[in-house]
């Protein structure tokens, strides 16, 4: 049974406040009620980061609503969740989260093409205010350009 990917969540302003060096997918370990919150469409990684305790990766105030059909057995909204990544890459991480002073932030969540719940995460450092302008300044001359050229052409 092939799914596709399937995105459930997004987080737009990951890629405006941080500079993304590398990108890598993650499992994620979910209680059967939220992965069936997840396949409702419900979730959000907006305000979500990846921390270290210890010698693992979890992912910090994510949010998965209760899924009420779940009854008595249901999960709680934002509790941190564990992120299953290969130990070669686990430690590749901690190094430049810990020496280098980098950020991990979730890009998106999704179901893979087997049905699994996975979560894209970015190596990322973080922007200055300038930095954020001259995407904006860039982004908005885009749009004039793209309006002028559609209006001359």
């Amino acid at each position: 049974m092939t799914f596709g990917k399937k995105t459930i969540a997004l987080n737009k302003r990951a890629r405006f406040d941080y500079f993304i060096e590398e990108t890598f997918e993650a499992g994620l370990v979910l209680y059967g009620s939220e992965v069936k919150s997840l396949r409702a469409g419900k979730g959000s990684i907006a305000e979500s980061y990846a921390s270290d305790e210890g010698d693992e990766l979890f992912l910090i105030n994510s949010f998965i609503p209760e899924y009420y059909e779940a009854n008595r057995f249901n999960h709680e909204p934002k509790r941190p969740r564990k992120l299953l990544v290969r130990r070669r890459e686990l430690n590749r991480l901690l190094v430049a989260i810990r020496k280098k002073g980098m950020t991990l932030v979730p890009l998106s969540l999704h179901f893979n093409e087997r049905g699994i719940a996975k979560i894209e995460l970015g190596l990322a450092s973080g922007k200055k205010k300038m930095d954020k302008r001259s995407v904006e300044k860039e982004r908005d001359w885009q749009r004039e350009k793209g309006r002028l050229m559609r209006s001359k052409g």
